[in-house]
Formats: structure tokens, C-alpha cells, sequence
């Protein structure tokens, strides 16, 4: 089963500086049928004005997974971590036993961010941050960027501490690809921007997909699309 959530159907917040979208229950919104997908917890779409952020606040056994989508996000953390994060580039954060963070928007436009959440299959983990540059996130093709399944081991993908996937791609107009959800795995996927069919299903820009257990789609991109994908067991 394919399940298209349109964008305009996500719970939402603005808080002036922030204006902030929200693909499962979070803070002020709740919707008992989207507390999560499988061991996703969270997937945030949030804009932020230039100059603001999210003052130090602690994060405690959470893999928390930043993709820049305009702009830049800038990092803080009481382990003495600091580091500025570009668009098309992403950060992982592994809260683990627990850490005091900050993230600001220190550039003179707004900017843009997905933040995912995925609950770890491993708790009392050393906290720690990293960031990595993926500006060759493939073209017509899927690229992992962050990972902690067995067979990714030794890639260039950030580390998570679960058997999970956080994966990119940039699409031509026209072009197909398949993706495969293995049984007992979920898979939810967001477009940052164009229009695509899964299944022959339209999906346009920020909406979310959610993809069920051993399900194989057909992904078209009917424009130039670039497309986030996260890929997690059923159970955290």
C-alpha cells in the first residue's frame, strides 16, 4: 500500500520565526493515526527566518537526522560540537545519553530544513554530531546518506545507532526508478521539490508518502525532483 499525505493535511505551527509543518504528532499536534511510521518518530519541515533559531534544549536517546533543503543550519552543542550545515548536505545528532544542543539560522535569508527523527534500536548511547557534504548525491539515482544497516557499513554514510536508512536522490524529468520495501521494513518519502507518480499515484512537493512492508513502487519523476527517503524497521 502507498498512502499519499498531501502537504496541506500535515498538522502545522508558526511561530513567527519558525513556520513549521509536521508529517506525524509533534509538540502541539496530535493525530492519533500519525504517531510515527515503524521506528520513524518525527519528520519536521520547518522554515526558519535568517537570524533565529532554536535556543539549548536537551535531546535524550533519539537519532535525529537534519537535511538541508535552502540555506543553512548552524549546530551547537554542550560536547563542544559546532559546525554549519549547506543545503543539499545533512547532519546526524545521536542524543543517546543526553545532550544540550542549539540550532540557528545565521544567513541573511530564511532557510530550510527536513529534521527526522528515528527511534534507536540501541538506548544509553554516547551522544555525539556530524555532519557531511553530499554534493554529489547521485542524479537519476538514490544515494545512502546516513545509515546504520549492516550492508552500508563501510560507506561514506553517516552512522546511526539503527537498522535504518535516511537516503537522497535527484531525478531528471521522465526518468523511473524502482525501490523495493523489504518485509517487516517501512518506508516514508518526502519530495523537497517537484512533482512525481508513485504507483502512477501524483505526488507533489512536501507531501508525504508512506510506503508499507514488502511493497516494491514505481517512482516517475513527472518534473525534476529531488526526493528524501527514509527506510526503517517495522519496530524500533
Amino acid at each position: 500500500m502507498v498512502d499519499i499525505r498531501p502537504f496541506n493535511t500535515l498538522g502545522a505551527a508558526n511561530f513567527g520565526w519558525l513556520d513549521a509543518h509536521h508529517h506525524f504528532s509533534f509538540g502541539h499536534y496530535y493525530d492519533a493515526s500519525r504517531m510515527g511510521w515503524g521506528a520513524l518518530r518525527v519528520w519536521n519541515d520547518d522554515t526558519i527566518d535568517a537570524q533565529t533559531g532554536f535556543d539549548p534544549h536537551p535531546h535524550r536517546d533519539m537519532e535525529i537526522i537534519t537535511y538541508v533543503r535552502k540555506g543553512a543550519i548552524t549546530h551547537q552543542d554542550r560536547l563542544g560540537n559546532e559546525g554549519r550545515t549547506e543545503a543539499g548536505d545533512i547532519q546526524v545528532m545521536h542524543a543517546g545519553t543526553g545532550i544540550v544542543h542549539a540550532e540557528y539560522n545565521l544567513e541573511p535569508d530564511e532557510t530550510q530544513i527536513f529534521q527526522i527523527w528515528i527511534e534507536p534500536g540501541k538506548r544509553g548511547a554516547e551522544p555525539g554530531w556530524a555532519q557531511r557534504e553530499f554534493n554529489d548525491v547521485g542524479r537519476n539515482a538514490f544515494k545512502v546518506l546516513a545509515s546504520g544497516r549492516d550492508r552500508d557499513q563501510g560507506s561514506d554514510a553517516l552512522p546511526i545507532y539503527q537498522d535504518a536508512a535516511v537516503i537522497g536522490g535527484r531525478f531528471d524529468e521522465g526518468r523511473e526508478t524502482t525501490y523495493t520495501v523489504e518485509p517487516g521494513r517501512l518506508a516514508y518519502m518526502v519530495a523537497n521539490e517537484g512533482i512525481l507518480t508513485v504507483n502512477g499515484e501524483k505526488a507533489t512537493a512536501r507531501d508525504g508518502i508512506a510506503i508499507s512492508s514488502g511493497e516494491t513502487v514505481t517512482i516517475k519523476a513527472e518534473t525534476p525532483v529531488e526526493l528524501v527517503l527514509v527506510d526503517v524497521p517495522e519496530h524500533a
